[in-house]
């Protein structure tokens, strides 16, 4: 499905800035950066940064899942199909369409009439009203 693919995709680049997150504060740790880019000797601390991990972690997953319950139901709620309350006319890329080129160009369906039962029932049922009071 394409909304799963768009969700997996949103969710992939939240882990990679988490990940991101991780990464740099091990690289810290590793190469000393704050040395690296002009400022004291640091002696690494390993508990540091398995802290910092832990916590990047704790705000990752909670926001991960939220984020992919907020954006499934808005894929959900977008893929609602709105249609005028008086007019019955639906609505396509901004557009109030009559049914018949709403088929085509959503679908590239032709269309054709007829009629379904109950309102075949109701127009027998107003030609004979009208039939018995002539």
């Amino acid at each position: 499905m394409l909304t799963k693919t768009r969700v997996h995709k949103i969710l992939a680049f939240q882990a990679l800035g988490f990940s991101a997150i991780i990464a740099l504060s091990w690289i810290n740790e590793s190469f000393d950066l704050p040395y690296v880019l002009g400022a004291e000797k640091y002696i690494p601390n390993w508990r540091e940064s398995v802290l910092e991990t832990i916590i990047v972690l704790l705000v990752a997953i909670p926001t991960m899942l939220i984020t992919r319950a907020l954006v499934s139901r808005l894929y959900y709620l977008e893929g609602f199909l709105r249609v005028c309350a008086w007019c019955k006319k639906p609505e396509h890329n901004g557009e109030w369409l009559p049914l018949e080129e709403f088929f085509a160009q959503k679908f590239e369906t032709d269309t054709s009439h007829g009629m379904c039962p109950v309102c075949n029932a109701e127009m027998r049922a107003k030609i004979n009203r009208h039939s018995v009071a002539a």
